[in-house]
């Protein structure tokens, strides 16, 4: 009987890791890393062998994906396995734990823009008669004439490494590409997932360590791209409401996505929580993982709307903090997040209860309702807080309204 294994998506941050483990361009690592060696990574600069590395990579799973299991299937977004991880340890975090165990490749990724640039360390190595100029990127290439200096000098082939991760990834390969005219005949452009890593210190030591693996015989890091946002009121924007079924948080949305259509400034969607219910997570329950699950289906199509410059307004209850900041993370990897609190008390809320339904949950009739039989985790970082027991609907949209247009996102 076929082995039945848990299945995992890593996020994009881990598959960019996953795939360099894969092709060999993270060496000597094999799989993702353990407490010692993550320890000593991060203290020292080396594995716990002695090794030379400069950046910890870990892999991290809710406990109960790998609740008594020895391995774990990591897949792309798409459903498709991608690697078998053998799992050696466990660190626990919270209610997550820490994967450490080598990973062994079911299946090449296939998709992604200029997924044909994609090579491993060993295709380029046996490609090339001399050991290359390796030239790391993460924007244009401003010094060509440098690059091919330095190539003659050491009598090195160049390859052109345009590092690609994210929205801005192949803007980076069409930059090498670019230079391509300007550089030596047989200059070629290997594109290569690196994620960047905050410390730039570190960052340019682990791509030192990726252009070893492709077998440079030197590697010349090209300046860092400077990005300069542009104003706030061409960036996308989420304006994410929560609060308790009651508090007037809908009707603050409805009333700013009214304004905002007034003013003609911006492309505006409202996202508002009855309705995503009912069009996205008809067949979702109320228990946790079912409410966690509709927020984060709110977060991904937020975060696609502000990804193409657009305003999104959404008006879930959203009571866990913690999918709150996931949603937070996603659109902010985009453009702008706000978070507003309608704080209207628990008591003024159960006094309007237009939908009866604060009383069938005090009934007993609806289990885990959100401020009844469920907790309602109140924020700690909301950029606004509202509380509409003796306020107008109009004052509250125009608290809002100012909050957005005093900040540069609304004209």
């Amino acid at each position: 009987m076929a082995e039945v294994l848990p299945v995992w998506v890593p996020d994009a941050f881990e598959l960019a890791d996953l795939e360099l483990l894969l092709s060999g361009a993270f060496a000597p690592l094999t799989g993702f890393m353990g407490a010692a060696d993550v320890e000593s990574v991060t203290a020292r600069g080396r594995l716990a062998d002695g090794t030379p590395w400069p950046v910890p990579v870990t892999l991290t799973v809710p406990a109960e994906v790998v609740a008594g299991a020895d391995a774990l299937v990591l897949q792309d977004p798409e459903g498709v396995p991608l690697a078998r991880l053998t799992i050696t340890e466990r660190t626990p975090h919270g209610d997550h734990l820490t994967l450490a165990g080598p990973v062994e490749a079911l299946s090449t990724p296939e998709h992604g823009p200029f997924r044909r640039l994609r090579r491993t360390p060993a295709e380029v190595r046996e490609s090339l008669e001399a050991e290359p100029l390796v030239v790391t990127a993460r924007g244009p290439i401003d010094s060509p004439e440098e690059i091919t200096a330095l190539a003659e000098e050491l009598g090195a082939p160049i390859v052109l490494m345009p590092l690609i991760f994210g929205e801005g990834g192949p803007a980076v390969v069409r930059a090498s590409l670019a230079a391509l005219d300007k550089l030596p005949a047989g200059t070629r452009v290997v594109a290569v997932p690196l994620a960047p890593r905050d410390d730039l210190t570190l960052d340019l030591e682990l791509r030192e360590h990726v252009a070893a693996a492709y077998g440079a015989a030197e590697h010349y890091a090209a300046p860092e791209p400077a990005v300069i946002p542009g104003p706030p009121h061409r960036r996308g924007l989420t304006v994410f409401f929560t609060g308790l079924s009651g508090s007037g948080k809908s009707t603050i949305a409805r009333g700013l996505h009214d304004a905002l259509l007034e003013r003609g400034t911006r492309t505006v969607t409202l996202l508002d929580g009855d309705v995503v219910r009912r069009m996205l997570s008809s067949g979702l329950t109320f228990s946790r993982a079912d409410r966690d699950l509709n927020i984060r289906r709110i977060g991904f199509v937020a975060a696609e709307v502000t990804r193409h410059k657009g305003l999104a307004i959404c008006a879930p209850i959203a009571p866990y903090a913690a999918v709150r900041e996931e949603v937070r993370e996603m659109v902010e990897q985009f453009g702008d997040f706000v978070l507003v609190h309608v704080s209207t008390p628990l008591e003024e809320c159960e006094r309007r209860d237009r939908k009866g339904l604060y009383a069938r949950a005090r009934a007993g009739e609806i289990p885990e309702f959100t401020g009844i039989s469920d907790p309602y985790e109140e924020p700690d970082d909301a950029d606004l807080v509202i509380d509409t027991t003796n306020i107008s609907v109009e004052t509250a949209v125009n608290r809002v309204l100012d909050h957005l247009v005093t900040r540069g996102w609304v004209r």
